[in-house]
């Protein structure tokens, strides 16, 4: 008997070691390189990418590129410097331009001749050229101190900041600048400064915390620049996400009494009568007259003629005559459904040509790109956990040209060369199974533009940025689940199997629950919330679309606003229960895990849950909505999705529902060990929240644990952090789920 045990021991370590050598780990994934920006000569011939790698020993990233010589294969290291390299664009006149220390430059595209344009001093956060490569725009920083008052001239040392308005913090950082975009000649191979486009206005372009260059657009013949602003500070930028799309003359015409001259500024999505109507910076912004129909009522999308939400992304048609851009129609509502708005520069008509993906699904655009005719555009949306390509025709008429299991993004648009080549669209493209890689896809295309009859040729991968690892590599299987919620409803979810997976065994299962509150639970690849690395660590993984999440229309979409603890908390336990019943799962070793508006999830069912799980991990989530309507910097999401500050009370005396049912009310219930993580650079959802969290918890009794990330944000995004995230959150949940 003894040494039948011994036997069936050593099989095990035998079993163990060899799947072991083949698992996700957390020095595996930031190995792993990271594909960037991606520029196609117009030829189709080569191709220049950034690709970033992590180094844990340095704690630091550094970012290289690469050419690809499309027909022989061809691939060569362009960068050899120590430093980075990034955001690489061929230009007309055949060259190609960098970023590289905080200033352009170009070089010819085998990586020779290497020129800088600008001298900044380092200050150059992103750039734009002209189609004919002679002007260029440079986002740089400048002052801003509508909110914090500029520092005392003699007291230069001094760290206290006075503070004069809302909107002094923003995502990770305290605002004491603005991003501004700068027009330049380029001269001789030298960009010389002609003037700040934005010059003595106190606003953002692009607009932060996460715009860039895409904000902004030429005019074919250079004479013109689209750009993004939200035209507002304090306290009103505060509570509305009304942003507009503005024209500016390159060109100086406007003349003055004094002989100066100025640029002509143009509104494209207000009058220039327009004046802003007064809002309750209390309440939300829904049922406002800000949200008026054209005759002062209040409908249920809003206003069209006055673009009432964000609006951004501007891209002119290839001939000059309309302008693209993405539009949302409610102020104050930040995941409201993205349509793509088309105008006729000459007359100032517009039609939004996605209202629906076909066959009335409504959801909203990602990315899109103009056809050489600019008689199409080309668009990505979400539809139940992907993110397929579209077309669509300047009267509205959608095509989906893609039904892949995976997330596309566009990169950009070569016409055809010849009668044997096509059009082709080139993209990245990831799932839940690999991280981002460039692909060529070709469409098909008829003389008449009928949208009804475009198709694509399957896409075609031309990177191979990580194959070494996935070659060692065993993933888990994805399968879609698709379950019965509480109220009747069918909900998608997905479902990551261990790698080697056994259906006789039994296994420790994760509840994911998804952040935003609105964002899909799409084939994305993270890494940090990588499912094929808790798949690796033997969990299996079911991540619910639940309520509150695009692409399964529009009322799914909006059901959580105001109803955080509702509907969408019972889709959760509804597909945890239903995966449950599985042979496979073993329900003694449940848990759940999420971040922000997850990271809220878990607290909260950390306190309704019944004793379904045995172990919680909430990163960065709201753990008091009561502390997080005065803590956050953009008001208008909670005034939004929690309908109006906390002090005020209905007739009953009650609080809105997403107060009374806050999660740290239910703290009395709270019986099973926790993990709390958050980084106290987040201004979003504030650290004192996971302390808050974690200090309830280990009063109660519990064992509780607290991962503090001083120098984080809402992301982690060093690699020694990183990795600390990823051991951290294994050990815990081996501890307890093991």
């Amino acid at each position: 008997m003894r040494n039948i045990l011994v036997f069936i021991l050593l099989s095990l370590m035998t079993a163990t070691t060899v799947h072991a050598d083949d698992l996700m780990t957390p020095e595996r994934l930031w190995a792993m390189g990271r594909l960037g920006s991606v520029s196609m000569k117009s030829d189709m011939t080569q191709c220049i990418y950034a690709v970033s790698y992590y180094s844990v020993e340095k704690n630091k990233r550094r970012s290289v590129l690469y050419r690809h010589e499309l027909q022989s294969g061809h691939i060569q290291q362009l960068t050899a410097e120590e430093g980075s390299e990034y955001t690489p664009t061929f230009l007309s006149n055949g060259r190609v331009a960098y970023l590289a220390g905080g200033e352009v430059w170009t070089m010819l595209p085998d990586g020779t001749d290497r020129q800088q344009l600008t001298s900044t001093g380092g200050e150059v956060g992103d750039y734009l050229f002209s189609p004919d490569a002679t002007k260029l725009i440079v986002v740089r920083e400048v002052p801003q101190h509508t909110a914090i008052a500029a520092k005392e001239p003699d007291l230069p040392l001094a760290t206290g900041m006075v503070i004069n308005d809302l909107m002094y913090k923003h995502w990770d950082h305290y605002v004491t600048s603005a991003p501004h975009p700068f027009l330049y000649d380029v001269r001789d191979g030298k960009a010389v400064e002609v003037c700040d486009i934005l010059e003595g206005e106190p606003y953002e372009c692009p607009m932060e915390p996460f715009g860039g260059v895409e904000q902004l657009a030429w005019s074919p013949d250079g004479k013109q620049i689209a750009y993004t602003c939200r035209k507002k500070t304090g306290r009103d930028y505060a509570v509305s996400t009304d942003s507009d799309i503005f024209l500016w003359s390159v060109e100086a015409n406007i003349e003055a009494a004094d002989g100066t001259k100025s640029h002509e500024v143009v509104n494209l999505c207000k009058g220039q009568d327009y004046e802003d109507i007064p809002v309750d910076y209390t309440r939300s912004l829904e049922q406002q007259q800000v949200n008026a129909g054209p005759e002062g009522r209040i409908s249920g999308y809003g206003h069209r003629a006055l673009f009432a939400g964000y609006d951004d992304n501007p891209s002119f048609s290839p001939d000059g005559k309309y302008i693209a851009f993405r539009s949302m129609e409610r102020d104050g509502y930040e995941s409201d459904r993205t349509r793509l708005c088309v105008m006729e520069l000459a007359t100032g008509k517009y039609t939004f040509v996605t209202e629906d993906l076909g066959q009335g699904r409504q959801s909203g655009v990602e990315d899109y790109l103009w056809s050489a005719d600019g008689q199409l555009l080309y668009f990505t949306a979400v539809w139940h956990g992907r993110t397929n390509i579209y077309v669509a025709d300047l009267k509205g008429h959608v095509q989906q040209l893609t039904d892949d299991v995976c997330d596309y993004s566009l990169c950009g648009y070569t016409p055809a060369r010849d009668k044997k080549r096509l059009p082709a669209l080139i993209v990245k493209r990831h799932s839940i199974s690999q991280a981002d890689e460039a692909y060529i896809m070709e469409v098909n295309t008829n003389k008449k533009n009928l949208v009804a009859k475009m198709t694509a040729v399957p896409a075609q991968q031309f990177t191979q940025i990580n194959k070494t690892t996935y070659d060692q590599l065993t993933f888990g299987e994805v399968k879609e689940r698709w379950t019965k919620t509480s109220d009747g409803k069918q909900m998608l979810s997905w479902v990551i199997y261990p790698p080697h997976f056994d259906p006789s065994k039994k296994y420790p299962t994760l509840l994911f629950c998804e952040g935003g509150p609105q964002s899909p639970v799409s084939q994305f690849w993270s890494y940090r919330w990588n499912f094929q690395i808790m798949a690796a660590n033997g969990y299996i993984i079911i991540a619910p679309n639940r309520r509150g999440l695009p692409g399964f229309g529009m009322e799914w979409l909006e059901q959580i606003s105001g109803d955080y603890s509702g509907q969408c908390m019972q889709d959760y336990l509804s597909a945890i229960d239903d995966i449950a019943q599985e042979p496979y799962v073993d329900r003694d070793r449940l848990g759940a895990v999420g971040a922000s508006f997850g990271g809220y999830s878990v607290y909260w069912l950390a306190g309704n849950h019944d004793k379904r799980f045995k172990a919680f991990i909430a990163h960065d989530g709201i753990y008091n909505t009561q502390q997080q309507y005065v803590e956050t910097e953009e008001l208008w999401f909670p005034n939004w999705d929690m309908g109006c500050a906390p002090w005020y009370k209905n007739a009953d005396g009650q609080r809105q529902k997403v107060f009374e049912t806050s999660p740290h009310l239910y703290v009395q219930n709270w019986d099973t060990p926790i993990l709390c993580i958050h980084g106290q650079k987040d201004f979003r959802i504030e650290y004192t929240q996971a302390e808050s969290a974690f200090t309830a918890a280990r009063l109660r009794g519990l064992d509780a644990q607290l991962l503090l990330l001083p120098d984080e944000n809402h992301w982690v995004l060093k690699p020694q952090n990183g990795i600390l995230w990823q051991r951290t959150f294994f050990r815990f949940l081996d501890k307890y789920l093991k």
